[in-house]
């Protein structure tokens, strides 16, 4: 039997799309087909393979051959023309948004020229419920050499001279926290995952503990051998099924082979790793909320006049880091910190994995090195703005992240120079938008969705947040008045300074951040009156320029109340008394005759 191997992709977007279905008409296909005992593919699971909007997507190895939108009905042709023949089929290739043209791989495109996959290493390429993949992958051989060819302190100092910051979010040295809770003299000492991941429209982490499991696991049980730790726990956002599934299974598998459990690999050092689920809160992802949870208490933050790694779980030296940056551990182990050192920026070396997600024609999963440019992300891995629209700013950094402009697209993203922009790195998330985003109603999106999630310990946050809203809700409905603004900046200010946790240090980031480079279109809000996006319907009057329609017709066709009157080939008008304001005419207009007064 050859090496021929036909990959499903069953991350959870290819699933809602249908992939499982894919998956097992692909091995009906192949287990009636009649195939040489040489060439009998074998056909399996895979986590995500990033392009998420264009699933099911499967890859033909080592064929090279990557098809998208696959559908249940077309296994028995790929299995019929090429896996048996080796013939492409044009329609399921993917096809560049820019040129055009179809491409046989999906390494052949600017989506993934840029990408250099880390943490991503195996997502997409192994079957993650198979131990035997991961380990034919490398896996457990960076365990292996820090159990039996490193000093614990070797192991520490390894991922010191890596560089490597904390990926979710604060950026903080990963080998500096190890070294401290290292150094503290008091047993017993835990090591926990963040892997609840509460941000609207953050995948990263869902992606790797669904995809590469093993990875996780490895990083964890290294970083135990190097702390004299014994137990270790993995929080799980509650909505992430898949996830939970499959490091449950991971755990199985890894006790079953010894990587797991008493005298690990036949050594002296042992441990165990217990999973928690979620307690469904946002505030939970904050690191001494999440040992609440985890000891069975309300999700609330302390304040951390001491770190976690001196006093953590049940008051007792701890290490918390995310699940990207543990998946980035066995590799650095295994390579050595000069190898990641190298990649990235100073002071921001190796990768972040990104959910690129909104206004931008490539929305999915993807992985860069520290330091890439706004611009690089957005217009040649994204491939610019979906619709022909044009850009206005980007979100990094989640709820809790500053909104960029277009003049700063040439800014690096890396944890310093987006702090210094008003923003964050935060766990990754990547939010575009465009002409048709009103940020104003887009900062109230977001201080709304924090007000919902804010736990009420501390009164700054608590209440500044709702102030927040009640104005910018105000605004958008408008009935804002100028005396507003300055108002709405001092609360962000005095939540920024006052809140005790870092969700309400954070939460204002979206207020600030717009008010300072879109002051304008707040001004307009409450001085004018207007919404220049459309979006604010009390602020919002849609009108057809005649010198620019051309009758076509089409948003006549899409407008539900009849609102638009108009021949075909004349320029058409809308009846105010009959438009709800909901901007469909907007959305599909190819000629921009149709505008905000």
């Amino acid at each position: 039997m050859s090496d021929r191997c036909v990959k499903v992709c069953c991350g959870t977007g290819c699933l809602a799309n249908g992939s499982l279905h894919v998956l097992e008409a692909l091995r009906a296909e192949v287990e009636k087909g009649r195939y040489d005992a040489e060439v009998i593919p074998y056909v399996k699971p895979t986590g995500c393979n990033g392009l998420c909007e264009n699933g099911p997507i499967i890859k033909i190895e080592p064929d090279n051959i990557g098809y998208y939108r696959v559908r249940q009905e077309d296994a028995e042709e790929i299995a019929r023309k090429t896996i048996k023949q080796g013939e492409l089929i044009q329609r399921l290739l993917y096809r560049d948004p820019k040129t055009k043209k179809t491409v046989c791989s999906i390494r052949d495109t600017d989506f993934m020229k840029k990408q250099v996959k880390i943490a991503l290493r195996n997502a997409g390429e192994i079957d993650p419920h198979s131990i035997d993949d991961y380990i034919d992958a490398g896996g457990y051989k960076a365990l292996r050499k820090a159990l039996f060819d490193m000093t614990k302190q070797g192991i520490i100092d390894e991922v010191k001279a890596s560089g490597l910051r904390g990926r979710g979010g604060g950026g903080f040295p990963t080998g500096v926290k190890w070294e401290t809770c290292r150094k503290i003299n008091r047993f017993p000492k835990y090591v926990l995952c963040n892997g609840d991941e509460g941000d609207p429209g953050a995948f990263m982490d869902r992606s790797i503990m669904e995809g590469d499991p093993h990875s996780v696991l490895e990083g964890m049980i290294i970083a135990s051998a190097a702390l004299d730790v014994n137990q270790g726990y993995i929080y799980i956002r509650d909505e992430y099924n898949l996830a939970l599934k499959n490091m449950r299974h991971a755990i199985e598998q890894a006790k079953e082979r010894n990587y797991l459990g008493n005298n690990i690999m036949g050594g002296e050092h042992s441990f165990e790793v217990e999973i928690v689920r979620g307690g469904g809160a946002f505030v939970c992802g904050e690191s001494s909320a999440l040992m609440a949870s985890i000891e069975g208490r309300t999700g609330e933050p302390r304040a951390k006049y001491i770190r976690s790694a001196e006093f953590g779980l049940w008051g007792q030296p701890t290490v918390l880091n995310n699940v990207e940056t543990w998946a980035n551990i066995p590799i650095i182990i295994q390579n050595g910190s000069g190898w990641f050192s190298r990649i990235g920026v100073p002071n921001n070396t190796g990768t972040k994995v990104f959910s690129l997600v909104g206004k931008v024609v490539n929305t999915g999963l993807v992985e860069t090195p520290m330091g890439i440019t706004l611009e690089e992300l957005i217009y040649e891995i994204g491939g610019g703005i979906a619709g022909g629209k044009e850009f206005k700013a980007v979100q990094t950094g989640g709820p809790s992240g500053g909104c960029i402009p277009k003049s700063l697209l040439s800014l690096s993203v890396d944890f310093d120079t987006l702090q210094a922009a008003g923003s964050m790195m935060g766990s990754g998330g990547v939010i575009v938008t465009d002409e048709r985003t009103c940020m104003v109603e887009f900062a109230r999106y977001y201080v709304g969705f924090l007000a919902e999630e804010s736990c009420g310990k501390c009164v700054s946050c608590r209440e500044g947040i709702r102030q927040m809203l009640k104005i910018l809700t105000d605004i958008c409905e408008g009935s804002g008045q100028e005396k507003d603004l300055e108002l709405l900046e001092n609360i962000a200010h005095t939540v920024q300074e006052a809140s005790l946790c870092g969700l309400g240090k954070t939460a204002p980031n979206p207020v600030l951040s717009t008010m300072k480079y879109f002051r304008d279109e707040y001004e307009e809000h409450v001085v004018n009156k207007r919404c220049r996006a459309g979006v604010c319907k009390p602020l919002t009057e849609f009108y057809i320029d005649p010198g620019k329609c051309v009758g076509c017709g089409v948003c006549k066709g899409q407008c539900q109340t009849g609102a638009i009157d108009g021949s075909i080939k004349q320029a058409h008008a809308i009846e105010l008394e009959k438009c709800v304001k909901c901007g469909n005419c907007v959305d599909v207009c190819k000629f921009k005759a149709v505008g905000v007064k």
